[in-house]
């Protein structure tokens, strides 16, 4: 989260109180049953949030993971607790992909499974606080990325006449609303394209589908898992954990969703569902 939001988030708090409603969350998740036995599977954006929790539940669940990420400080840490590989990628530098796909193969003795997770949020507020910089940066981070390791994870399928495959994208319940800001309009591109690129392959055995996740405690947020979850903006007043996230997630890497491509399942309660009451 940027200085300026917590500047607003300190100004709303002068003006209104600091929220003393306490929230907490009394979450299930799934016991480990080996369901991705067989899966090897890259996460971008591995190294912590959203990408973290995603990488423990999968390995729970019996993958091979590999995570990626342009701080090798942070993968190493990472990968360590959760028993897993790692790969320094810069997911904006899309040259390196042919380079980083092999590398990957090596690594994990072939693969079946992509996460495109990695994202950022720069929090404008609204367009006239946009620069050209910030623009590209979210589109080539959030889109770009997603776009051209799809494709070449798409063409190494073909390479070595695979079938079973499965790209999972990150997106965000922003993606399903109009907006002006580059990372809203990322996620709506990232929604069309999950749609578009699933029928596009799945006669190649290759299944794409996406998580679009309400406002969940991560770095990017500013929001944590710990103590008070109290959030004012979400359905039920609290914020949502990237451990209940990554079930959602684990779910449709699984053969138990094999009859799902092309959706994206919204993480937020119903909180984007239209409404006329609302």
């Amino acid at each position: 989260m940027s200085i300026g939001n917590y500047i607003k988030r300190g100004i709303r708090y002068i003006l209104h109180g600091v929220p003393n409603k306490e929230v907490k969350a009394y979450i299930s998740y799934l016991y480990p049953d080996h369901r991705l036995d067989g899966k090897r599977i890259i996460i971008t954006g591995g190294g912590r949030g959203l990408g973290f929790a995603m990488a423990k539940k999968f390995t729970a669940e019996g993958a091979e993971v590999l995570i990626t990420g342009r701080n090798e400080d942070t993968l190493k840490t990472a990968s360590e607790k959760l028993g897993c590989r790692y790969l320094v990628l810069d997911v904006r530098n899309v040259e390196e992909f042919d380079s980083f796909i092999e590398k990957a193969d090596q690594m994990l003795g072939g693969f079946n499974c992509l996460v495109n997770n990695a994202g950022i949020s720069l929090h404008e507020g609204d367009i006239m606080n946009v620069s050209k910089e910030q623009f590209d940066s979210q589109f080539d981070t959030n889109l770009r990325s997603g776009y051209f390791l799809s494709q070449r994870f798409i063409r190494y399928y073909g390479e070595k006449n695979l079938s079973g495959g499965n790209i999972l994208f990150v997106s965000s319940e922003r993606g399903t609303y109009a907006d002006d800001i580059p990372y809203g309009l990322t996620k709506a591109a990232v929604n069309s394209l999950v749609q578009g690129l699933a029928n596009r392959v799945i006669s190649k055995g290759i299944r794409v589908n996406a998580i679009a996740p309400g406002v969940t405690a991560s770095d990017m947020t500013g929001l944590k898992s710990e103590g008070n979850l109290y959030y004012k903006y979400n359905m039920t007043e609290r914020t949502y954990l990237p451990e209940e996230v990554a079930e959602i997630a684990a779910f449709l890497l699984s053969d138990a969703s094999r009859l799902l491509s092309g959706q994206i399942l919204v993480c937020n309660e119903g909180k984007s569902i239209n409404t006329y009451w609302r």
